[in-house]
């Protein structure tokens, strides 16, 4: 039986369920119990019952219809993985299409059910939906996972080593952390926090696990007051050794399991801060039963996103083998090219194996994007080992990827020529590059956000009439997930999480892209770290560090669209290129470097 016949079976098998236990409506997120972005094997319950694989989708079930609704990234990706199931594509954003939220409104009545797993829910979403639904009479059961009885091979629950940053690498103590998180409490009020946000949590007790691929995360949960701090992990991965090594710097270690018992469990009237953005809603519950809630970003996140000077010492280290990692891989591919049977699947594997080899390598920070001509317009998509395209000397090949090393965390796209192209894909390049290159040298006082910049990126394409259906720019984790807030650089405005200030030390990806359906899809990415500039009169300016040195594949530059300054920003990043990644390389590949990072006079 083909997939798509299973799917349709599925969602049968679920409405029986549903009709069993009295729920009208069924919601399954893409989540874990962390709302992490990735999440492990086992909880990929919306691909076992949808068949899309996109890392963000909610799928909604009801007796007469199943509908997936997605972003903007994955519009052309859903639309093919959803084809023949029966499932409708809700495309988020798009003019007429309803939200969730407006969906759920619409088609539950008074004396309905809305069923889903709390533990996989926000608690920001959680309370939305009360919010909207119990005035008008609907029900919420958020007590099961009522899918988990179909899936009769579902993974094993991941349970994975952890091992620990020591200080050298992390720039700073947990004693040190843990003051910073209590001094925030204290300001917010707070005499207790709970923390469920994985990346937070490893940052917070310097410690890295394996539970998630490609981040370096285990599945924990932290609770944090003035006097103790508890951290629950997994029994199989706690040995004496850990315990001890906790037990110095204040922590308590307990059983994973053990959570919403510890929570039920606290004193009356306890005031506990909590994330309703990152906490589930069925923890949220249990504190609300126990005492007030204080609802307050992680003071984690912010700290977190501010890297150290140490922290930085060792990613600019990190960036540079990274970098020189990628530049073989393109020298490889523009020698193979047409000589070589090579396909997207052989050319990511390519670059995974020569990071690899690259010294403090721990793992790929997300599978390698590689993707070819119009495969390319999809911005997540994933080349399989069996019947991804065969690479021609012809278009342009995408390739996004990163790794995780002992001292940093690497992002970098590129999109390399392959052979002729068309004058609409040079033009479209040319405008990609032309915005990377302005926000990569952009000035700007603080207090200004990822907002306020994004024109930057945007404005060579706006310029063409054209746009790209997500953010410029995300932060970047140390040792930690490739995607980081509370930074980012988008032009939209989000009532859901406010804007946050650029401060010295974020570090935040840059990068723009065009993505034709069916024709092709660019996007070039670098890493830069905020730094202070000037400090006169008018305010603190700041300004980009640079962590990315790969070259710009000139071949795509139409040199009659590109400004004159954009022509010396570029001249100028090559240049640097040169410099800095040159002594990395063997003989022919420093030649070749130079060639390809000569100025465009």
């Amino acid at each position: 039986m083909t997939v798509k016949p299973r799917i349709r079976e599925r969602i049968e098998q679920l409405r029986e369920r549903m009709r069993e236990t009295g729920i009208d409506i069924y919601m399954v997120p893409t989540a874990d119990f962390h709302n992490s972005e990735y999440v492990s094997d086992y909880f990929k319950m919306r691909e076992f019952l949808s068949g899309f694989s996109g890392s963000n989708g909610t799928l909604l079930i009801s007796a007469q219809e199943a509908g997936l609704w997605t972003d903007g990234r994955y519009f052309i990706q859903a639309k093919q993985e959803l084809e023949g199931t029966g499932i409708l594509l809700y495309r988020m954003g798009e003019e007429g299409v309803p939200s969730l939220l407006e969906y759920l409104k619409r088609n539950l009545q008074e004396g309905d059910t809305l069923g889903f797993d709390g533990r996989v829910v926000t608690a920001a979403f959680g309370q939305k939906l009360e919010s909207m639904l119990i005035p008008a009479g609907v029900m919420l059961r958020y007590q099961e996972d009522l899918a988990d009885s179909l899936w009769k091979e579902r993974p094993d629950f991941p349970c994975r080593p952890v091992w620990i940053v020591e200080e050298e690498l992390a720039g700073q103590s947990v004693q040190a952390k843990l003051a910073d998180v209590r001094r925030e409490m204290k300001q917010a009020g707070a005499d207790g926090f709970f923390l469920s946000r994985l990346d937070d949590l490893m940052w917070l007790f310097n410690l890295r696990g394996e539970d998630i691929p490609c981040n370096p995360v285990a599945l924990s949960y932290g609770y944090i007051e003035e006097d103790q701090a508890v951290l629950f992990l997994q029994k199989a991965i706690v040995g004496d050794t850990l315990r001890q090594r906790f037990a110095a710097c204040g922590v308590t270690v307990r059983a994973y399991e053990e959570t919403p018992r510890f929570l039920e469990m606290l004193p009356d009237g306890r005031r506990v801060l909590l994330d309703q953005e990152q906490c589930s809603y069925t923890y949220c519950k249990i504190l609300q039963k126990q005492g007030s809630v204080i609802l307050k970003e992680n003071p984690t996140s912010m700290l977190k996103a501010v890297k150290n000077e140490k922290e930085l010492a060792h990613m600019r280290k990190v960036y540079l083998k990274d970098s020189a990692a990628v530049v073989r891989f393109i020298y490889w591919l523009k020698h193979c090219i047409g000589r070589e049977e090579i396909t997207e699947y052989d050319a990511a594997a390519k670059l995974d194996g020569l990071r690899r080899q690259t010294e403090g390598f721990l793992d790929l920070s997300f599978p390698t994007i590689s993707a070819y001509k119009q495969n390319a317009a999809m911005m997540h998509y994933e080349a399989p080992q069996e019947g991804s395209a065969l690479l021609q000397p012809e278009g342009m090949l995408l390739v996004d990827s990163g790794g995780q090393y002992l001292g940093g965390t690497t992002d970098v796209t590129r999109t390399i020529v392959l052979g002729e192209l068309t004058p609409e894909e040079r033009s479209h390049f040319t405008a990609a590059a032309s915005g990377m290159l302005q926000m990569s040298d952009a000035r700007f006082l603080y207090g200004c956000t990822g907002r306020n910049l994004d024109i930057l990126a945007r404005q060579p394409l706006w310029a063409l009439g054209i746009d790209y259906k997500c953010g410029t720019g995300h932060g970047v984790g140390y040792m930690l997930n490739v995607h980081e807030g509370p930074q980012s650089i988008r032009w939209g405005y989000r009532q859901t999480s406010p804007e946050t200030i650029l401060e010295e030390g974020m570090t935040v990806t840059n990068e723009p892209g065009v993505y034709r359906e069916g024709s092709h899809g660019i996007r070039i990415e670098n890493v830069l770290v905020v730094r202070k500039g000037e400090k006169n009169a008018d305010g603190q300016f700041l300004y980009f560090e640079t962590l990315t040195y790969v070259p710009i594949d000139r071949e795509a530059i139409d040199t009659s669209c590109m400004s004159s300054e954009n022509l010396s920003r570029l001249n100028r990043y090559h240049q640097k290129v040169y410099e800095k990644i040159a002594p990395y390389l063997n003989e022919d590949e420093a030649a070749w470097l130079k060639t390809v990072t000569a100025p465009i006079l």
